[in-house]
Parts: C-alpha cells; structure tokens; sequence
C-alpha cells in the first residue's frame, strides 16, 4: 500500500489518515474470500457509499454548469458519466488497477482489466474518501479526474449503440436483431449479465454489464468495432 499512498499524494495530494480504509478499497471480494481466515473486509459497502456521493456530486455540478438543459438531458449525460465503462476509464486514468487486490482466479482470468472490477473499484475509493475526509475531499478529487473531461464535452452526447447498430446493418435492408440473456452471476445487490446478440438467427457477439440493458449495449458496442463502425 505505500506505492499507492505515495501515489496518491504525489498525482492528487490525498493522504489518507485511516489507512484501512484505503486498504479496503483495493480489496476484491475474491481476494477477502480466499483469505477467509484472515478476515478481510473487502470493498463492496464502500462501493455502496461511494456511488451515492458520486450520484449526488456529478448531479448537482451538471445541475449548476448546465442551467437550460432539461432534466432528461441531465440524466442522460449523468447516466454516461457514472456508467461503468466511463468508471473504469478514470480509475486507469488515476493508475488504480495496479493496486486492486484480486483472488488468484480472478488475476488469471483478467479481472485486472476488467471493467466491472475497475468500475467498482472507482466507488469504493470515493467511499473510502468521504469517510476519511469528507464530502468536500471527494468534490476536489473529482474536480481534477472527473470534470475535465465533462468539461471538454466528451459525455454531451449520449451514444446509443443499439439504434447505431440497427441503422447500421438496416442500410441493405431489413433484418432481426435479438439479444439473449446467457449467464446472470453475482448476488442480488450486484448482478452481472451476460448477453449474446444475434442477426437473423446467427450469433455475432456478446456483452456484459450490471444491467440487462447495459449489457446489450455492450454487445452493440462489440458487434460495431466487429464490423468497422465502432
């Protein structure tokens, strides 16, 4: 932990006064779970903690830098900013995966790069700065990860790659595309679905996501880069 808390004050000037907190955020559930004797607290209720503080701050900085924008807009633009994918996004931006404590499995299988774990990962640091050093620690650290890419525009415009993907093979002409639920893992408070998307009946990709919707999105997402229009 100490390259982390080196790191942590030298890129954002954070020093953390309870470092368990800290330690508990890098902490996977598949680490705690094969060190059960050793009664590790993992991160899952300071991800809880740190998405509601995310919610809250990005809500009411949209609310006051966007003062004509309906609400719809204002969630749309929210939803994107606080979506896993973008989630993920900052905390490579920030170097956190370096750090994130994983079980063996989960290391072997990638988990360090996998969004889920990265997302979550992102949150339970926010949570774990908020009860170390308050609301107003949180809104500064977001001021120099979060807001400047707000601020560039790069989550104005909402990017719905179903529809794109629809238009996209529809250009020839008419076609079927379904999307089908094929694993769904996780406890009830953190789901991840799994899904394939299929063209008239042949697979073409699969994605995944905390939601069924966020999951077809993905698959979307993937199907495009697939067919050169990600």
């Amino acid at each position: 932990m100490q390259a982390l808390e080196e790191k942590l004050q030298a890129d954002f000037g954070i020093i953390f006064k309870d470092k368990t907190l800290l330690e508990t955020a890098f902490t996977h559930t598949s680490y705690a779970n094969e060190h059960r004797l050793l009664n590790i607290s993992h991160n899952e209720r300071l991800e809880f903690l740190g998405d509601a503080v995310l919610q809250l701050l990005i809500s009411r900085y949209l609310f006051e830098k966007y003062p004509k924008k309906p609400e719809g807009d204002l969630s749309k633009m929210r939803s994107m900013i606080v979506r896993e994918e973008s989630l993920a996004g900052f905390s490579r931006d920030c170097g956190f995966e370096a750090f994130v404590k994983l079980g063996k499995g989960e290391e072997k299988s990638g988990g360090r790069d996998r969004e889920t774990i990265l997302g979550d990962l992102f949150e339970a640091f926010l949570g774990a700065l908020l009860l170390d050093a308050g609301v107003e620690a949180v809104e500064s650290f977001l001021n120099q990860v979060m807001i400047p890419k707000v601020e560039v525009g790069d989550f104005e415009r909402v990017k719905d790659y179903k529809t794109a993907l629809q238009e996209a093979l529809q250009v020839k002409g008419s076609v079927t595309i379904s999307y089908r639920v094929i694993s769904e893992t996780g406890p009830a408070h953190d789901k991840l679905f799994k899904v394939s998307l299929s063209v008239d009946g042949q697979d073409l990709s699969q994605g995944q996501g905390k939601s069924k919707k966020l999951a077809e999105q993905d698959a979307a997402k993937t199907a495009l880069l697939q067919l050169g229009r990600g």
